[in-house]
């Protein structure tokens, strides 16, 4: 795996996987960023809530699970001085489905975090990190 990271101006950065995909990064206004883009740290947390999910899903759907939707919260919390790193982090998997069973769903979080997922895998080396899901029939956007 490659990925390269391209400086644009101020602290805006475009960030290129070796896929060929991209995303803007950029810092706050307060280090001289303009704010249009994710910050390093958010993009962690995305990145892990993707890989979680991913995984969730696809053990799911290979459970024969009649799984309709997926999202996860993911909430991080940050040393308060330098380096600020994540000192706990937690993913709230929102599973729907019609007719889901809860020990498939908790089953699918599990082998996720103890087994498949190298994001958590890797981060929980530095820090706690939780999972806990909910089983919904139907998912309600909030607003």
């Amino acid at each position: 795996m490659q990925a390269q990271v391209r400086w644009i101006s101020g602290m805006q950065f475009v960030a290129e996987a070796g896929s060929g995909h991209a995303i803007v990064v950029d810092g706050p206004p307060d280090l001289g960023g303009r704010d249009t883009g994710v910050r390093p740290m958010e993009l962690m947390l995305m990145s892990l809530g993707a890989c979680s999910a991913i995984d969730v899903v696809h053990i799911l759907k290979k459970s024969r699970q009649p799984v309709e939707d997926c999202r996860v919260k993911v909430s991080g919390q940050r040393a308060e001085t330098e380096p600020k790193v994540f000192t706990k982090i937690h993913l709230q998997f929102e599973v729907v489905g019609e007719g889901m069973k809860e020990n498939q769903v908790k089953r699918a979080v599990d082998l996720s975090a103890e087994k498949y997922c190298s994001a958590s895998l890797m981060l929980s080396k530095a820090c706690p990190v939780t999972h806990d899901y909910s089983i919904k029939t139907e998912l309600i956007d909030e607003v």
